[in-house]
């Protein structure tokens, strides 16, 4: 390529200064840090919402419910399990132990009939005991061979959660940082051309 061509071609080239894809690309980074920081802030209370329904014993499945579906959609969310950790993020212990004490108190109150009724039993079969000495091994028998509730453990992996954010989301943060992508990209490019430029038309 001639200089003549070139020169041509460098004066309409000289018009696009990199410095302006470098200052669109610092916006587009300061946006970008800003709506991840919102994302994160907004999961937070989505979360606190899900602590709060647990603890007091309203429905949590609709705050969970919103928790996934904003975790699974929006970047610079995620709610898994780091290194070195133990539990899962999302716990509904109250949930959970609610559950447990209910399955207890059921147990416990069938129990307590299951006994009245064997010390019926057992009364109408030894009327003349007063002692209640033959009576007792009665009921024991009698419950023993009654009983069929029994405590199951209930599985608290029912209850613990994860939910994993995407690398990249279509929302304001995933926008701008592509933006911030694309112009630090335009910025290496137009200033290497500019300093090729430069160097072969001097």
């Amino acid at each position: 390529m001639n200089k003549r061509r070139l020169h041509h071609t460098w004066t309409k080239f000289r018009a696009v200064n990199p410095y302006y894809f470098l200052a669109l690309g610092l916006l587009s980074g300061v946006v970008c840090i800003s709506s991840l920081r919102a994302n994160n802030e907004h999961m937070i209370r989505l979360r606190d919402a899900v602590y709060a329904a647990d603890k007091a014993g309203t429905d949590v499945q609709t705050p969970l419910r919103n928790l996934q579906a904003y975790v699974t959609s929006h970047m610079n969310t995620d709610l898994t399990t780091g290194q070195g950790s133990v539990y899962p993020p999302i716990q509904l212990k109250y949930t959970y132990d609610r559950l447990v004490q209910a399955q207890g108190d059921q147990i416990a109150k069938a129990n307590s009939q299951l006994y009245n009724q064997a010390q019926n039993y057992c009364e109408a079969q030894n009327h003349t005991d007063f002692s209640g000495h033959n009576r007792v091994p009665c009921i024991e028998q009698y419950v023993e061979s009654h009983s069929t509730l029994k405590f199951s453990q209930i599985p608290d992996a029912l209850y613990k959660f994860a939910f994993v954010s995407p690398s990249w989301s279509p929302d304001l943060a995933g926008w701008s940082l592509l933006a911030t992508i694309l112009f630090g990209i335009a910025f290496v490019i137009s200033f290497v051309v500019r300093w090729w430029f430069k160097k072969n038309i001097a």
